[in-house]
Parts: C-alpha cells; sequence; structure tokens
C-alpha cells in the first residue's frame, strides 16, 4: 500500500513511497536526514529549518519503520559521524577485506560503508548475522 509522502524540494513537488527507500542517514548535529531516490541516486536532504513538516514526516517514518523492523532486516548503524538507517534485505553486495573490514554500498546511491570489527563490533556482528541468515554463507 504505501507510506506516501509529498515533499517540496528544491524547484519540484517529489510525491515519494517512503517504503521504497532502502536507506536514510541522520545527522545529530546539523538534525539533517538524507535519503536517496530508487534508481537515481539523487539524494534529497531536509533540515527543519525549510521543510519541518516534510522532515517529521519522514523522521515518524524512521523511527516506526526501525522500531517494528517488520519489513526487512533494518539495522541502525554509525558511520562516519552519522547514523543510518539501513534495510541490509536490499543491500546486494558485500566485501569481506582481508584485514577483516566488511564494506557495502547503499542502494540508489554511491556510498559505500565500510565496517571495522575492532571500532564498530555491533554493526559488525548485526551484518554478519544477516549475511549467515540470509544467504547461508559465512565470511572468514
Amino acid at each position: 500500500m504505501g507510506y506516501w509522502v509529498k515533499i517540496n524540494y528544491e524547484r519540484g513537488i517529489y510525491l515519494i513511497d517512503l517504503e521504497s527507500i532502502s536507506a536514510f542517514s541522520s545527522e545529530i548535529d546539523n538534525k539533517r536526514i538524507t535519503f536517496w531516490l530508487p534508481n537515481s541516486s539523487q539524494p534529497i536532504i531536509l533540515i527543519p529549518q525549510n521543510n519541518l513538516d516534510a522532515y517529521k514526516q519522514v523522521l515518524e517514518y524512521v523511527k516506526k519503520t526501525t522500531e517494528k523492523s517488520s519489513k526487512g532486516w533494518w539495522v541502525s548503524i554509525n558511520y562516519d559521524r552519522k547514523e543510518f538507517f539501513i534495510d541490509l534485505t536490499r543491500i546486494t553486495t558485500f566485501v569481506w577485506e582481508p584485514n577483516g573490514r566488511l564494506s557495502f554500498w547503499l542502494p540508489d546511491s554511491s556510498t559505500n560503508l565500510v565496517i571495522n570489527p575492532q571500532t564498530s563490533g555491533e554493526a559488525y556482528q548485526k551484518i554478519n548475522d544477516f549475511i549467515q541468515k540470509t544467504t547461508g554463507h559465512s565470511m572468514p
């Protein structure tokens, strides 16, 4: 059915189904929420000062979705001074590096995350659990 929001952004009015979004980024310091439009890699960046209503709607959706985690495998990962909310079921490639780091690219974005087991142990474990439960493979 979808979770549609109407957002005035830059010079256009966007009608977006938030259920089609696979990752959100939140910057706590400047209260910025970023997400990428499906099949385009175009970021939408919302701040309360410019678009309070849309900002609140997206923030409410993110909170509700990640708390319930009823659809997909939503995880919260702190990375590069941002908090990412990611549906791991939409990640199509994971890379294990010889130094033990795991990396992957956010769908609909050129953003890649590199997770180090020493500095991001909880996120690293969540991703490894997902990989093993979903694919049947384990990363070395």
